[in-house]
This record gives C-alpha cells, structure tokens and sequence, in this order.
C-alpha cells in the first residue's frame, strides 16, 4: 500500500467551503445577509466545480467519475455482498452523489434567487422578474392593479417553497453521503475525511 495524491488542492477548498456555505446558509435567517452571501458563495463554487469538472485534475473530471446507470448498479450490489471494487477517485455511487448534490445545491440557489427578486426586488434575476400574467394584459395598468399583487405574491410563495424544499432534499443528501463515506471507508479501511484533507488516498499498486 502507498499513498497517491488523488484530490488537488482547488477540489478541497471547493468541498470544504461548499460544507461551510451551506451549513451557513441553512442556519441563518433568509432575510440575513449571511444567509444571501453564503447562499452566492454557493453559487459560485457550484460554477467553479462544473468549471474544474471540465478542465481539472484526472480525479476531479466528470469523465472520471460519471459511470453508466449499470455500473453504478453492479457497484451497489458489490456493496451489498461486502466485496466492492476500490476505486482511487470516486467510486460510481459517489460519482452520482456528487453530480446529484450539484444539481440540488443548483436548485437550492436559483430558486432562492428567484424568490429575493420577488419579493426584495434585489438581485441578479430581479430584472427578469417573474410573471404569472400573459403578454395580452401586460401593458393593462387595470389588470395588473386588481391582479398584480396577487400573482407576484403566488410566484413568491411558489420559489419559497420550492428553496425550503430543495434545501432540505439537500441536508437529506448531505446526511446520505457521510452514510456512504463512513461505509466506504470502513469497507476499503482508509480515511476518506482525512484524504479530502491532505489530498491522499492508499493504493495497492
């Protein structure tokens, strides 16, 4: 056994600051500016991951570690029977947890967006704003008096829900992955925490 530098430093400091921002941004108050500057950290770090995901490391590239609905499936029994292949990146499942808290996490901010541009008028999507009225009454001062109010607030209740929501999918997600780590590791005895710390992982060649 020896140890092999598999995760580089940018992947780290992405997965540790994504923990941090989203642990921020569920703890705090939506009208706090910790909660809206945690929450376009996240943002932004989803931007950078898809960004690396492309021109990163062997490890840290999607083609790396997005397996086919197959092989993720043969992996989960391998798992199941106790004998599952040692992968130096991420195994298929953790492949697709990660790509699926991507997507989550992408959720969570958008509609977060969406909801402070209703209601706060603030933000990068204020200006595109969300309407419920057709095209055909837009420019009708009369319709949008009597209506207006009324489909604004349905649009922001409709992306507060949706932000709660996809928030606590997430947390479900974050609780089911260090389920996964702690099997893995216990499966292949390494220190996953400690290797998306100092980058390092075992391998047997």
């Amino acid at each position: 056994m020896r140890n092999i530098k598999i995760w580089d430093l940018p992947v780290r400091v992405f997965h540790w600051s994504l923990v941090v921002s989203f642990f921020i941004a569920y703890t705090t108050e939506e009208e706090s500016l910790w909660h809206i500057y945690s929450g376009y950290t996240v943002l932004a770090l989803i931007a950078f991951r898809v960004l690396w995901g492309i021109a990163g490391n062997k490890y840290a590239r999607f083609s790396n570690f997005v397996y086919s609905p197959t092989n993720t499936l043969n992996y989960l029994k391998e798992v199941v029977s106790g004998k599952p292949k040692h992968y130096l990146g991420h195994n298929p499942a953790g492949g697709l947890m990660t790509i699926v808290l991507l997507l989550s996490l992408s959720i969570v901010t958008i509609s977060g967006l969406k909801a402070y541009a209703i209601e706060e008028g603030k933000g990068p999507l204020a200006g595109n704003g969300i309407s419920i009225i057709s095209n055909a009454y837009a420019d009708d001062d009369d319709y949008y008096g009597r209506y207006g109010n009324r489909h604004e607030k349905d649009g922001d209740e409709f992306w507060e829900e949706v932000h709660e929501a996809s928030a606590n999918f997430t947390l479900f997600l974050i609780f089911l992955h260090i389920f996964g780590v702690a099997i893995s590791s216990k499966m292949h005895n390494e220190n996953l925490v400690k290797s998306m710390i100092d980058g390092n992982k075992n391998s047997k060649n």
